[in-house]
C-alpha cells in the first residue's frame, strides 16, 4: 500500500447541519483511490460516471435525480479525479463497491476492464430489480469482470462477522457484509497507507456523522427521510448501526469510520489521508 485518496465523486443536494459550528453543504459521494505497488489504482466506490452527467435522461431515473439533486459535473467524475491526481485511468485494476446503488456505481462503464468486488446478494437483487431507481442497466452493461462474493465465508474482523479478502487483492482490503440499506450492502475496509490502521468506508449503513456518535447518537430528518425510504431490512440497518457505534467507541484509534455522504465527514477525513 502506498497512498490512499479521499475522493468526492459526485456532489448532491445541499444539506443543513444539526448543531452549531457547521455549515450548510452539498451532500457527497465520497470514494477512496487507493495507490498499491503490486495491484495498480484500485478504486472503492465509483459515484456518477460520464454517461450519467452527461446523458442523465437515458441513464438516470427522473426521480431519483429530482430527489437527490446531483451537480452533474463531469469534473467530480472518478475518470476526471484520476486524470487530474497524474493518473491514467487504465490503471484502475480494481473497483471494490459497497453496494450498486446508481450513485455507487455509476462510473463503471468509465473503466470497462476492472475487476468489480461486489456481494452476490447485491449483485442478485440489482439484476433482479433493475430498471429502478436505484439499479440502472446501463451502468453494466458493457459486461464488467464481476467478482462476486457470499455470506457464509469470511472470518471475524472488529466483531464483524463474514470479512472476506478480495480476489487478486492483498489482505489490506477487506468487504465486510453490513446489511440493511440493500440486499447486499457491504463495507470496504482498507489498511492505511502507514500500515497501522484501517479505513472503513461504511457505505450507506448511516449517512451522517453523528449517527454513530457512542455517547450521544443523533439522526438528521434529511438524511433519515432518505435511508428510511430506501432500506431493504430495518432491523439489520439499525443493529447494524450500533456495532458500528460500538466499533467507534472501542476502536477509533485502530479504525477510522466513514459513510458515504456526510460532507461535514469528507470534509474532516480529507485532511487525514
Amino acid at each position: 500500500m502506498t497512498k490512499v485518496h479521499h475522493l468526492n465523486l459526485a456532489s448532491m443536494r445541499t444539506v443543513d447541519p444539526t448543531y452549531e459550528g457547521l455549515e450548510p453543504a452539498a451532500a457527497v459521494s465520497h470514494a477512496l483511490l487507493v495507490e498499491t505497488e503490486a495491484h495498480g489504482l484500485v478504486l472503492v466506490e465509483t459515484g456518477l460516471g460520464v454517461d450519467s452527467v452527461e446523458q442523465p435522461g437515458r441513464v438516470l431515473d427522473p426521480e431519483w435525480v429530482e430527489l437527490v439533486a446531483p451537480r452533474l459535473d463531469r469534473g467530480e467524475t472518478a475518470l476526471r479525479r484520476l486524470t487530474d491526481l497524474g493518473h491514467d485511468p487504465a490503471d484502475v485494476r480494481h473497483i471494490v463497491l459497497t453496494h450498486l446503488d446508481v450513485d455507487h456505481a455509476g462510473g463503471l462503464p468509465d473503466f470497462p476492464d476492472a475487476e468489480v468486488h461486489v456481494m452476490d446478494a447485491e449483485h442478485a437483487a440489482a439484476m433482479a430489480e433493475a430498471p429502478s431507481r436505484r439499479y440502472r442497466p446501463a451502468h453494466w452493461a458493457h459486461g464488467p469482470n464481476w467478482q462476486l462474493y457470499g455470506t457464509g465465508a469470511g472470518e471475524e474482523w472488529y466483531g464483524f462477522a463474514g470479512a472476506q479478502p478480495l480476489r487478486g487483492l492483498s489482505p489490506d482490503f477487506l468487504l465486510v457484509p453490513l446489511g440493511g440499506h440493500t440486499a447486499g450492502h457491504a463495507a470496504v475496509a482498507v489498511r492505511d497507507g502507514d500500515g497501522d490502521g484501517w479505513w472503513l468506508h461504511a457505505g450507506d449503513a448511516y449517512f451522517y456523522h453523528k449517527e454513530v456518535d457512542p455517547t450521544a447518537p443523533e439522526s438528521h430528518p434529511l438524511f433519515d427521510f432518505v435511508q428510511l425510504d430506501s432500506q431493504v431490512d430495518a432491523e439489520l440497518r439499525v443493529a447494524n448501526q450500533e456495532r458500528l457505534r460500538e466499533l467507534v467507541r472501542d476502536h477509533s484509534d485502530e479504525v477510522r469510520v466513514f459513510s458515504a455522504h456526510d460532507p461535514w465527514e469528507f470534509a474532516r477525513h480529507i485532511g487525514s489521508a
